[in-house]
């Protein structure tokens, strides 16, 4: 699906490799280019836009397609890949990604991005912002840059929604924070001015429910789904990049780390916890308080931490028992 973000995140400057050696300074070592373009988005790995920087650190199946996209590294055996025409080598990924993405783009975290509000029934709609007329907002809400809001929503109260898409049909309940920044820190450039930008958004499919108190980060450069018909308690927190299927049920205190992909039909008790990159598989059952912290195939029930098959969990419990352990 084609998401246009240009609504959320202007262009700040255009600029080619060429310009690179000027940009990024002491970090930048050396470039091979065969063709120059103006760079005009952010690429990943899983997502590869035309007339676009990629950053990649480690070895990864790439396909570019024969598109504008120039890489950036600051691994020498993927420059030396001869396989890349158009590639810059760096001494420090993190820091260059901040460099460029900041030069390129005006987004949230900067002092100087700009938004435009209009003060409506005690809330405050950017007029940059697209409501569908049959949704209500409540009040005290904060409504920002870019967001479309799609058929018969309703918007409870004191609801922030920024950097998301919305589709119809949908409940927010009050308190909750859609398209917030998600985690991106460098543990080792720590600090406020060395946050990794954040500009993918947050997409919300149709008939999805979300409790109050809850939070949805927006993706980091591609986008954090809520699939349809989904159903999420209170005090869930959702990370960057992490994709919901259809028809996912999520009990009260919740955490899900950054780029879990779900597949559909996924119930999950209180209290869960998840470790990022991983995938859970369809018609699976998560018992509350499990720390799931490995990919889960189709169709399984499970407990515990680490949370395995329910079966071989209470099989355990069992065993502890018998053993004297409380």
């Amino acid at each position: 699906m084609h998401i246009n973000t240009d609504g959320f995140t202007p262009i700040r400057n255009t600029f080619s490799s060429e310009d690179l050696e000027l940009i990024l300074k002491d970090y930048f070592i050396e470039q091979r280019a065969n063709k120059s373009f103006n760079f005009e988005k952010i690429s990943s790995i899983d997502h590869i836009r035309d007339n676009s920087i990629l950053f990649i650190k480690e070895k990864k199946s790439v396909n570019i397609n024969k598109k504008n996209v120039h890489i950036v590294t600051d691994s020498k055996d993927i420059f030396d890949n001869k396989y890349f025409d158009n590639i810059s080598l760096v001494s420090n990924l993190n820091l260059c990604n901040i460099k460029l993405i900041n030069y390129l783009l005006i987004h949230e975290d900067q002092i100087d991005f700009f938004d435009d509000f209009e003060k409506i029934n005690n809330s405050y709609i950017s007029k940059y912002a697209k409501i569908d007329s049959s949704s209500k907002i409540g009040k005290n809400c904060i409504i920002g840059r870019g967001v479309t809001i799609g058929q018969n929503c309703l918007i409870k109260n004191n609801v922030v929604i920024k950097n998301s898409i919305l589709g119809k049909n949908i409940t927010i309940s009050d308190n909750s924070v859609i398209g917030s920044t998600g985690f991106g820190f460098d543990l080792k450039n720590m600090g406020a001015k060395n946050l990794i930008p954040q500009i993918g958004l947050v997409l919300i499919k149709d008939n999805v429910f979300i409790g109050s108190n809850c939070t949805i980060d927006r993706g980091k450069i591609d986008h954090t789904i809520i699939g349809e018909n989904s159903m999420l308690d209170n005090l869930i927190h959702i990370a960057h990049n992490v994709v919901l299927g259809k028809n996912t049920c999520i009990a009260a205190q919740t955490g899900i780390s950054g780029s879990v992909i779900f597949g559909n039909n996924v119930t999950i008790g209180g209290q869960a916890g998840f470790a990022g990159h991983i995938q859970i598989g369809n018609n699976v059952v998560i018992a509350a308080k499990s720390g799931v912290t490995k990919n889960i195939p189709d169709n399984s029930i499970i407990a515990g931490f680490p949370a395995i098959d329910i079966k071989e969990w209470k099989k355990q419990i069992i065993n502890q028992k018998k053993n004297g352990h409380k």
